[in-house]
C-alpha cells in the first residue's frame, strides 16, 4: 500500500515538470500523497519507538494546506517548493520503486554496494560480522537489516532536489552535486556502521521502559538508531544546507522567502498576524 501511495505521489511530481496549466494541480496531488505516506508508515515508526517520523507527519498537515492554497494562487514560492521535491522524486524514483524490475535491481544493487562497504569497515575497526543473508549482518545472534533508507538516497535526491529549487549555473550545480552526494553517502555509511556495532554489541541497553518493544536487546538499537543517529543525521544536514546556502546565494533567499510563507501563514491562523 505505501509503495503505490509513493508511485502515485512521484507521478504528480513528474507530471508537474511537464509544463502546461496542468502543473498546479498535479503537484497537489505529489504532496497529498506524500502526506498519506508519512501517516500510513506510523504504525511502523510506532512499534519502533521512532518519535521523529510521527512528528514530522503531524507538522505535515497544516504544511499541506499552507502549500495547496498558495499552488492554487500559483505563487512562485510554492511553486519552486514542489520543483524541488519533483528533482527529488526525478533522482529517487529509479531506486525506489521496486514494483518496476529494473528499478528493484537499481535499488538492490545499491543495497549490496552499501552492505559490502559496511562489513569492509567493521573488518578494518575489526569488528567481525558474517552475513546472514545478503542485506543482513550479524554479530553476536544480533541481525541488522540494511534496506534502501539505509542507503542515504533519501536524503541525497531531498537535497539535490533543495539545489535545483531556484535556477543555478553549471558550475553551481557541479560543485552541489559534490557537496551533497559524496558527503552524505561515506557520513551515512558511518553512521550504518555505529548503528550496527552499537546494537549488535549492545553498548546502550538502558531505560526498557522508554526504549524497549519486547524484543531482547532492542534498546541499543533504539538509542543509536533512532535517538543518536537520527539526530547526528539532522545536524549533518544542516550543515550541508548551510554549504548550499554559501554556494548558491539565491538558495538562501529562497529559503528566507519559504519561512516567511509558512510563518506567516501560522501567524495569522493563531491571530498574530500583522
Amino acid at each position: 500500500m505505501i509503495e503505490y501511495l509513493i508511485l502515485i505521489s512521484c507521478i504528480g511530481f513528474l507530471a508537474f515538470l511537464v509544463p502546461g496549466r496542468h502543473r498546479k494541480y498535479a503537484a497537489i496531488i505529489g504532496w497529498i500523497f506524500i502526506v498519506l505516506t508519512l501517516f500510513s508508515e506510523l504504525p511502523v515508526y510506532f512499534s519502533e519507538n521512532n518519535f521523529m517520523y510521527p512528528l514530522v507527519a503531524v507538522l505535515s498537515v497544516p504544511f499541506l494546506v499552507i502549500t495547496i492554497k498558495y499552488l492554487l494562487a500559483d505563487d512562485s514560492r510554492a511553486v519552486s517548493l514542489s520543483r524541488a521535491a519533483a528533482v527529488a522524486f526525478l533522482i529517487y524514483a529509479p531506486f525506489g520503486f521496486d514494483q518496476v524490475p529494473l528499478f528493484a535491481t537499481l535499488g538492490n544493487a545499491l543495497i549490496a554496494l552499501v552492505v559490502g562497504e559496511i562489513v569492509w569497515i567493521l573488518g578494518l575497526l575489526q569488528f567481525p560480522v558474517t552475513l546472514d543473508a545478503w542485506n543482513i549482518i550479524m554479530h553476536n545472534n544480533f541481525r541488522v537489516e540494511i534496506i534502501l533508507g539505509c542507503t542515504g538516497i533519501q536524503s541525497i535526491a531531498i537535497l539535490l532536489g533543495v539545489a535545483a529549487a531556484v535556477p543555478t549555473t553549471l558550475r553551481q550545480k557541479i560543485l552541489a552535486f559534490l557537496l551533497i552526494t559524496p558527503t552524505i553517502y561515506f557520513l551515512n555509511l558511518l553512521r550504518n556502521v555505529f548503528v550496527v556495532m552499537a546494537y549488535t554489541d549492545q553498548w546502550f541497553p538502558y531505560y526498557p521502559e522508554i526504549a524497549g518493544n519486547g524484543e531482547p536487546g532492542y534498546e541499543s538499537f533504539f538509542w543509536a538508531h533512532n535517538v543518536i543517529a537520527e539526530l547526528t543525521a539532522l545536524i549533518i544536514l544542516i550543515f550541508i544546507a548551510y554549504g548550499l546556502f554559501r554556494l548558491i546565494p539565491n538558495l538562501g533567499k529562497f529559503a528566507d522567502d519559504v519561512y516567511q510563507l509558512y510563518y506567516g501563514e501560522i501567524r495569522n491562523a493563531f491571530g498574530r498576524g500583522k
